[in-house]
């Protein structure tokens, strides 16, 4: 295998070449700013607390979840979906940088955090919802996101009676479609596909890769993924290892 800076000159070369980029990413982006991911071994999926370990890890993020056992699904949405306090990392700083100068059409991504417009990107896709939107179930007026967790209701409602919620795709429940249909008419534009921060496990978003018809596949993850050898170069560094060493121009 090529040695990292070896693979960061090809990378780089890529870029600089590059008229359309588009980056899709997982929960290994935010990870570095301080967001465990879902499945790794310090994951939310493995921080047991006791009143939540009689449940499945899904359940929790479920749409049965919420509304089967509301008062259940807000008290471990509050306890580890609170992204207030976040900053952004460099790897969604130097997107940011990528989409001003021209280079990048676009962020897709499963996270919910908010934390790429936070670092200044417009066109972010955000296929699995965010904690950033809330709205009344029933009425549909929207809310300040943190009225999630400034609420004293254990289970927070509307004047109308109607159940406030996230704007997030929870299990069982279908993708935005706006975001997903926007992001495979990027795909069909790029010339550029970056993967990072995803173990490409969750569908339908790990089908994305589907719709790319450009010249240049990059994976970045830690782990090793099913799709790896698909990419034209592969990194399993930190993000942030990547990132710093890209140049914008």
């Amino acid at each position: 295998m090529e040695s990292f800076d070896e693979r960061m000159k090809k990378l780089q070369t890529i870029l600089d070449e590059a008229k359309n980029v588009v980056f899709f990413g997982g929960a290994g982006v935010s990870t570095e700013s301080g967001i465990p991911d879902f499945r790794s071994k310090d994951g939310l999926y493995n921080q047991h607390d006791v009143q939540f370990d009689k449940y499945p890890p899904e359940y929790l993020l479920s749409h049965s979840c919420l509304y089967d056992q509301p008062k259940v699904f807000f008290e471990y949405y509050r306890q580890k979906m609170d992204c207030r306090t976040i900053e952004p990392n460099i790897t969604h700083k130097r997107l940011a940088e990528m989409e001003k100068a021209g280079k990048l059409l676009c962020v897709i991504t499963q996270n919910i955090d908010g934390l790429h417009q936070k670092a200044g990107s417009e066109k972010v896709y955000e296929v699995h919802g965010t904690t950033q939107r809330v709205y009344c179930d029933r009425c549909g007026k929207e809310y300040p996101s943190d009225i999630l967790f400034t609420s004293t209701e254990a289970v927070p409602h509307c004047p109308c009676g109607g159940m406030l919620r996230p704007d997030v795709t929870l299990y069982e429940e279908s993708l935005p479609h706006e975001a997903w249909t926007k992001s495979i008419e990027a795909l069909a534009k790029a010339d550029v596909f970056i993967i990072g921060g995803t173990s490409l496990t969750v569908y339908p978003a790990n089908t994305l890769t589907h719709y790319f018809r450009g010249k240049h596949l990059i994976i970045m993850n830690r782990d090793e993924t099913a799709q790896d050898r698909y990419a034209e170069i592969v990194f399993h560094e930190s993000l942030g290892k990547i990132f710093e060493k890209i140049r914008v121009s």
